[in-house]
């Protein structure tokens, strides 16, 4: 593979011919069908091939990096390594293509999986069909975390907007469930867009990025690498230098940096026979993490391991020991769970974005869009953890607030001054109340309360804001009445500040919510706001607000609007992981 640099350079050079006609060529996207598992991959299952080093496959990630690390910076097991300290002997080997990946599984070339939630479950099924092939959660690596992004071109503002519109995505890759997921909270269906299905995801003729450059596709589901090229660095496309004129970033990872979670299966019969070798191989992976954290976060100090490092692993992922900066940029993509991120992930039934929530949240999504024919239960190892704390540090360490709070307010603030609140936004939703109503009980607003903590859980980089909205019929009243401007200001005043007050309630009673779910929600991601009066759903009529015709529509002016807002041009508004 080649590094990603050449890649883009490739890319700028075969676009640059196409456009100029230099060899008369023209160089077309080929499309594949995306058929279920069950039907694109024929392979007899055979045991899990025994005597020498076990393979352990990689996908160029840089959750893999770890891995590499863990095994001494080396494909097959080093001397004093972590895994070697482990007792185990492996064999690193990267396996991009999934459906290779699974033939070999099941064929018992290796009796591990490696891949995200998503495309594990995609090969539920197959896998199932035989006991002895049945994937094993054992390990969450990473979260994505900036590294996936979704590219859209003019005139697509929100998630909702994608309805009808043509998508290209690689088969059996790891944004199938993303851009599930991304549907599923506008109200859409995969059915509800057409997907241009390509064999890659980045570096050939054959990828996402590339067919964004055709007219009959509207988005792209791509690598952060991609992305920036497409959009002028993640501004708005000009067209100029492999960019796609008006193609920009609508929603990337880090936004949504609770979708895409990396794993590692193991096949049910070797788990069995081998379990505390698997136990083993955990354990060594949360400890290479740690180190490799500690590495990066130290890297002036420790700049001969640090290069040694990366290097290793841009030559095991990348193909070239050259491409160290390219390695970095994967490191910086991903989030490390750890400990405490495997602990939540597998044993936390409360947490929204827990492994069997995600399971059944993405096989919904894969039966309505024809990549599964019915829903899989799926085993995970149910590790003692208490047995792999040991040489862990920091494991009860408590998260911090990911947001800025001045700064976001200060973000939002200058939206609402500017009219802009809508820019960004990814979803939106109302709840309404009645006249009067200061308190907003949880068992009346449970479904919208349980949806704003599965949003907030899910897209954990995006800013909630909670809008209050008031009924301006007693201003209008007045104003009909001819008082003075004192009055006219004060009950106008008055009105923001009672939205206000109910916006922080409703706020408040989701906190509560949350709470009472077993979901600690962090604070510092909602912001409140009081429109008052300003933004009736009646609409303005003029500098005034328009009179309600109907009781219907005077209710319709007492709400609370929730809307996701993506920040990420915002650097200062997020406070830095490490």
């Amino acid at each position: 593979m080649l590094t990603r640099i050449v890649q883009q350079l490739l890319r700028m050079i075969i676009l640059t011919v196409a456009l100029t006609g230099w060899s008369g060529i023209c160089f077309a996207v080929q499309y594949v069908k995306a058929p279920p598992l069950t039907d694109a991959v024929k392979a007899q299952v055979q045991d899990v091939k025994t005597g020498g080093a076990v393979r352990v496959p990689l996908i160029t990630w840089g959750g893999d990096i770890a891995t590499i690390l863990a095994n001494g910076n080396n494909r097959n097991t080093a001397a004093n390594s972590i895994f070697a300290k482990q007792n185990l002997q492996l064999e690193l080997v990267r396996s991009d293509d999934f459906r290779q990946q699974v033939k070999a599984y099941m064929q018992g070339e290796t009796p591990y999986l490696r891949g995200t939630m998503g495309m594990i479950n995609m090969a539920a099924e197959l896998l199932n069909q035989d006991p002895r092939t049945k994937p094993v959660i054992i390990y969450q690596m990473t979260w994505s975390n900036g590294g996936d992004c979704l590219v859209v071109k003019s005139g697509i503002n929100s998630a909702k907007d994608l309805k009808g519109k043509t998508i290209a995505l690689q088969a059996y890759g790891p944004h199938v469930d993303y851009l599930a997921k991304l549907l599923r909270d506008a109200g859409l269906k995969m059915s509800d867009v057409s997907i241009k299905w390509v064999n890659d995801l980045t570096g050939t003729d054959n990828t996402p990025a590339e067919a964004l450059y055709s007219k009959e596709v509207d988005a792209a589901m791509v690598i952060i690498p991609d992305g920036l090229m497409l959009t002028s660095n993640g501004t708005v496309g000009t067209g100029a230098e492999g960019s796609v004129k008006g193609a920009k970033i609508m929603l990337s990872t880090k936004s949504a940096n609770r979708i895409i979670a990396d794993v590692y299966a193991v096949r049910s019969d070797y788990f069995s026979a081998h379990r505390k070798e698997v136990q083993n191989l955990v354990h060594g992976l949360l400890l290479a993490e740690q180190d490799l954290k500690a590495l990066f976060k130290k890297k002036k100090a420790r700049l001969a391991e640090y290069k040694k490092t990366v290097s290793a692993a841009a030559e095991i992922l990348l193909d070239s020991a050259a491409a160290t900066a390219d390695t970095e940029a994967l490191y910086g993509d991903c989030e490390f769970v750890g400990f405490p991120g495997n602990v939540k992930f597998f044993t936390d039934k409360n947490w929204p974005r827990n492994m069997q929530r995600l399971t059944d949240e993405v096989q919904g999504a894969f039966i309505t869009g024809g990549l599964l024919s019915r829903k899989i239960v799926l085993q995970q190892a149910d590790w003692d953890y208490s047995a792999l704390r040991k040489g862990l540090a920091g494991v009860d360490n408590v998260e911090a607030p990911r947001f800025n709070t001045k700064a976001v307010a200060q973000v939002v603030a200058q939206k609402q001054n500017l009219g802009t609140l809508s820019e960004g936004e990814l979803f939106s939703f109302e709840v309404f109340f009645q006249p009067n109503q200061n308190t907003f009980l949880a068992d009346q607003y449970s479904d919208a309360f349980a949806k704003v903590v599965d949003l907030a859980s899910t897209y954990g980089g995006a800013v909630i804001t909670v809008e209050g909205h008031s009924d301006p019929m007693g201003y209008l009243r007045k104003v009909k009445n001819k008082e003075s401007e004192i009055v006219l200001t004060r009950t106008k005043q008055a009105a923001k500040n009672l939205s206000l007050t109910r916006a922080i309630a409703v706020r408040d009673s989701i906190m509560s919510f949350g709470k009472a779910q077993g979901v600690n929600l962090d604070s510092s991601q909602f912001t409140v706001i009081g429109h008052g009066i300003m933004h009736p759903r009646t609409g303005m009529c003029g500098q005034l607000p328009c009179a309600p015709k109907t009781k219907e529509d005077w209710l319709s002016n007492m709400r609370v609007v929730f809307r996701i807002i993506q920040i990420e041009a915002e650097e200062e508004a997020f406070i830095p992981l490490d």
